[in-house]
């Protein structure tokens, strides 16, 4: 099988390392057609995001010297000695290098479990290589079933399911709050980073109407443009907030910049139903008393935290139901490569079944009497052939069901013991 694999990942390389080592869009291509020598590899795929950089590899002269031929083309590449990275790097050959592709597919291996945006990055990591023409039978099968795992894991577990990121748990409030956020006016009190990631989210699933207010008037312009929303001035803010169905507070401001009693003659204008207020401030940006208001929904950064830590828990008790699939899916692909891993032992078989014909036809020509040219050319052309293929035939078919437990190796020294007894 030979299947190799050395990478680093954000487990095990700070992102000055991990940079370092990242192959950009545009050289790719070239990385792809220089790692295959033709001789310790000869198919590659390169997985390189932010936060993981892996080199994948069919390694027809054996799993050493293609995890030595990987290890120093990604050292000669980035021009960098193996001794500054080495320590950062882990490899796997055959079994455990499938185990963590398909791992890696499933965001079993990422920063946030269940993430959904390693799957699109693998499968762009394998139409590059597709197109830099450096896939064969090998890894194309591998990446099929890497992404064909990552579906079932997906689909069969809850291992993506329950947001674990603030911003992704303000969506889930506001989805339980609202149901349709399509029309739904969102009001940004401030325009920090984390009030981006909110916002993103909250238009990504529907909210298709923003307005931005912030000290500062050029962030406001800048986020207003990115989002393609309208600019509140930051005094004014209280009279537009009648309008507002989600209010995102984060200002870095020592103290309340949303106002009980400013809030409630705000609310008693509006005749939309129910504001949701979202704090993502530290310190609180928001008074907590706006949540004894009547129309008002309000969650500050803990208790979003709070949500994330129990749906992070949840995915971990998914996740081992995911292993299982990961743990049962590997061993039917290793199988699967094995029983189809055996070409050159057909080959060998095949030669030694012809010797044999070869021999006993030289025994016994004597016995034949005189044959032409024509009959001798099709004894050794046509009718040996074709009894070579005729016996080889059931042999290979019990060779392929072998194989998925033993070896080639194994399988065609016994069968060298038994054709020439």
């Amino acid at each position: 099988m030979n299947i190799v694999l050395i990478g680093l990942s954000h487990k095990t390389a700070p992102v000055e390392v991990r940079e370092r080592l990242a192959f950009n869009e545009a050289c790719l291509p070239d990385a792809l057609g220089a790692l295959v020598d033709r001789d310790c590899v000869d198919e590659s795929v390169i997985v390189s995001t932010c936060n993981r950089v892996e080199l994948i590899a069919s390694a027809p002269a054996g799993a050493d010297k293609g995890l030595h031929r990987l290890t120093s083309f990604l050292c000669d590449f980035h021009k960098l000695s193996v001794h500054s990275i080495d320590s950062h790097l882990y490899r796997h050959a055959d079994t455990e290098a499938v185990k963590h592709i398909f791992r890696v597919a499933s965001s079993l291996d990422s920063m946030v479990l269940g993430e959904s945006q390693i799957l699109g990055q693998v499968k762009d990591a394998y139409r590059n290589a597709v197109e830099a023409g450096t896939v064969g039978r090998v890894l194309s099968q591998l990446m099929h079933k890497a992404l064909s795992v990552a579906k079932r894991v997906r689909t069969e577990t809850g291992v993506a399911q329950n947001p674990v990121s603030v911003s992704s748990v303000a969506v889930e409030l506001a989805q339980k709050i609202f149901g349709d956020l399509s029309n739904k006016t969102i009001l940004l009190v401030g325009a920090g980073e984390m009030a981006e990631l909110a916002a993103q989210n909250l238009m990504r699933e529907g909210a298709n109407k923003l307005l931005v207010t912030n000290r500062t008037v050029e962030r406001a312009e800048k986020f207003a443009q990115e989002f393609g929303g309208g600019i509140v001035s930051f005094e004014a803010f209280y009279e537009v907030l009648p309008s507002a169905d989600i209010i995102i507070c984060s200002t870095g401001a020592p103290d309340y910049v949303i106002q009980t009693e400013e809030t409630r003659r705000a609310l008693k204008m509006r005749r939309k139903g129910p504001a949701l207020f979202i704090d993502i401030s530290v310190p609180r940006n928001i008074d907590p008393a706006i949540a004894d208001l009547d129309n008002a929904f309000l969650f500050d950064i803990d208790d979003m935290q709070g949500v994330v830590e129990t749906n992070l828990r949840e995915r971990q008790r998914e996740a081992r139901n995911a292993e299982a699939i990961i743990e049962t899916e590997v061993q039917a692909f290793v199988k699967h490569l094995r029983s189809f891993d055996i070409g050159p032992t057909v080959l060998e078989v095949k030669q030694l079944l012809a010797e044999m014909a070869h021999g006993e036809l030289k025994r016994n020509r004597k016995r034949l009497g005189e044959l032409t040219d024509e009959q001798e050319a099709a004894i050794a052309e046509i009718l040996i052939p074709a009894l070579v293929n005729k016996l080889s035939h059931p042999i290979i078919l019990q060779m392929r069901a072998a194989a998925k437990d033993e070896t080639p190796a194994d399988i065609v020294e016994e069968l060298k013991k038994m054709l020439r007894v």
